[in-house]
């Protein structure tokens, strides 16, 4: 399973890094509903810190999001869906005992992993980005005045009426 199509089917909700139980079940290649009725009968596995039930709110807010989704009666769940977080993916090879189940938990931790790597990596250069802003930022602002002076229209103007002339001379 690719990166890129585990990164599309992860979202923020509540704080936290999240996937949606119909994106999972697409991805094990089982129903929505088979899904759920195996969480159902291993409820004690998933607290609400691996998985929890999104509000309508939140339902709509992420349905904005999904242009190809469309409203209308038996087209979709009437029950909101669950969102499960990066343990409560991992939890959920101990429930659903296939192949295809194995694989796919294994690529998702590796993508979630990935994303937490890349936000450190981009917390780094941004905290360090800071650090010179605030050691550099008196010199910074010298070479901008000294450069808006250079490039302002009247001191080009004057600098093109006063300059000695080079090249060949009749």
């Amino acid at each position: 399973m690719q990166v890129s199509v585990i990164q599309n089917k992860i979202y923020e909700i509540r704080g936290q890094k999240v996937m949606l139980d119909f994106d999972l079940a697409e991805m094990y290649e089982v129903e929505t509903k088979v899904l759920k009725q195996a969480i159902r009968r291993k409820t004690d596995r998933f607290p609400p810190d691996f998985m929890f039930t999104l509000t309508k709110a939140e339902y709509a807010s992420l349905r904005s999001q999904f242009v190809t989704l469309e409203k209308g009666r038996g087209k979709y769940s009437k029950y909101l869906p669950s969102a499960f977080t990066e343990q409560g993916v991992a939890m959920l090879s101990s429930v659903l005992n296939s192949e295809k189940a194995i694989n796919v938990n294994i690529a998702i931790i590796r993508t979630f992993v990935l994303i937490k790597q890349s936000a450190i990596l981009h917390k780094d250069l941004y905290e360090k980005i800071i650090k010179l802003e605030k050691k550099y930022n008196k010199n910074f602002k010298e070479v901008f005045t000294a450069l808006e002076y250079l490039m302002s229209k009247k001191q080009t103007e004057e600098n093109f009426k006063t300059r000695r002339r080079i090249g060949f001379k009749p």
